[in-house]
């Protein structure tokens, strides 16, 4: 895993598309207007007779049918009224969370780009308020090549005018703003450093293009998964990533995957075609950097450590003869040294094969690739890292600067 890369590694993922889904129309029929007379005439008779029939009821009584009927009716356990408590937390967590998800449509021209043989193609995604004045936060392959962006609120509000502040560099992350609103409903982010495999999450998203505020459920079915995702001829590497069981369809990219607290612990991002139940999302934590310069400032930069490192596996730790089974390993195989010059890390002191086990007081592992965790601050911060050189454990102080393209 290289923490520092190059544009090559960073291909963009194309957009979503909303699934052709083709309308079937009724066509309604014309009736000869003297089948409507007599056909008139038959409902007329029909409502007499049971007319007369319900005015004998009430005369004369005829208790029988009429008690059956008020017994079959109430159910003293109709299982449909019975909310079971996680029935009662996801609810809740919708209730709470569906007014900050949002979906985004986007148009953008393709083909050789002539007026004449370019065509304007759409593409559907889904976003979330992370700041009440418009700020919002998606997947960067979901407005990847747009002309326009659009977005619509979960109560139908509709926002044509939209920029695209920026969008991470070394992840799959953008952000938006909407001009000239104020007091939108902003998501809660929760902790994705504090996860369990097991534990019950929920998705929310604009699920196909089609079905804007589609929820799904499941659970955390692991943590640290690597993917190489696909769309057309692009291809990006993603590390450290969520998967869950929670349905996500395309459309869902850039919603949120939540806890029953309905916090937001991750951003949908992408999906196994070859596989059920199979679901990918960013985590949280390492969009937080990012984040605070958004809100502060409407400014889009990454904090940058400067080191290219390996993520220690039991194999890993086996072929390098390692110590430790978990941290990462500052190693690069090209030949060169694993630690840029001038680089935050340069001058913190990191050298070549130390490992990096903790970042601020986060382990590096399940918790979280080095990459993810420093993503957590922003640029100008000051963090511990633990370090193990040989046989000795340290720690150091990193102040980290801001990614820049020729890193």
């Amino acid at each position: 895993m290289k923490e520092n890369v190059t544009s090559e590694e960073r291909e963009k993922i194309s957009g979503e598309r909303p699934a052709e889904l083709q309308a079937v129309t009724q066509k309604k029929q014309k009736v000869p207007p003297r089948f409507i007379i007599i056909a008139g005439c038959i409902v007329l008779c029909l409502f007499a007779g049971f007319g007369g029939a319900i005015l004998y009821t009430s005369i004369h009584g005829s208790n029988t049918n009429s008690q059956a009927i008020s017994q079959h009716q109430s159910v003293s356990n109709d299982g449909n009224k019975l909310v079971t408590q996680e029935e009662e937390d996801i609810a809740g967590v919708v209730s709470k969370v569906r007014p900050s998800v949002v979906s985004i449509v986007t148009q953008s021209r393709v083909g050789s780009g002539s007026l004449y043989s370019a065509q304007e193609e759409d593409g559907a995604g889904t976003g979330m308020i992370v700041g009440k004045d418009g700020y919002i936060m998606t997947n960067k392959h979901v407005i990847d090549g747009a002309n326009t962006i659009t977005v619509i609120l979960a109560d139908g509000t509709t926002y044509t005018d939209v920029k695209l502040l920026g969008t991470d560099p070394l992840n799959d992350v953008a952000f938006l703003k909407i001009n000239g609103v104020g007091n939108l409903p902003a998501v809660e982010l929760g902790d994705s450093t504090t996860i369990n495999v097991g534990e019950k999450v929920v998705a929310i998203g604009n699920s196909l293009g089609q079905y804007q505020n589609t929820v799904t459920s499941g659970i955390i079915s692991g943590t640290g998964r690597p993917i190489s995702a696909q769309a057309g001829d692009s291809i990006e590497n993603l590390t450290d990533l969520i998967q869950t069981d929670a349905a996500i369809n395309p459309g869902n990219s850039g919603g949120p995957l939540l806890n029953l607290r309905g916090q937001v612990i991750g951003i949908n991002t992408a999906i196994a075609q070859d596989a059920q139940g199979i679901g990918f999302s960013i985590p949280i934590n390492a969009t937080k950097g990012i984040l605070k310069g958004v809100l502060d400032n409407g400014t889009v930069q990454r904090s940058y450590l400067g080191v290219n490192y390996i993520p220690i596996t039991a194999d890993i730790a086996s072929h390098y003869g390692l110590s430790v089974k978990k941290g990462a390993y500052v190693f690069a195989d090209t030949g060169q040294s694993a630690v840029v010059g001038g680089s935050p890390a340069d001058k913190a002191g990191i050298k070549d094969k130390d490992i990096i086990t903790k970042v601020g007081d986060v382990e590096v592992g399940d918790k979280g690739s080095v990459s993810s965790l420093v993503g957590e601050y922003a640029p100008g911060d000051t963090i511990m890292l633990t370090i193990l050189r040989g046989s000795q454990t340290m720690t150091v102080r990193v102040t980290l600067s801001a990614y820049q393209s020729n890193h």
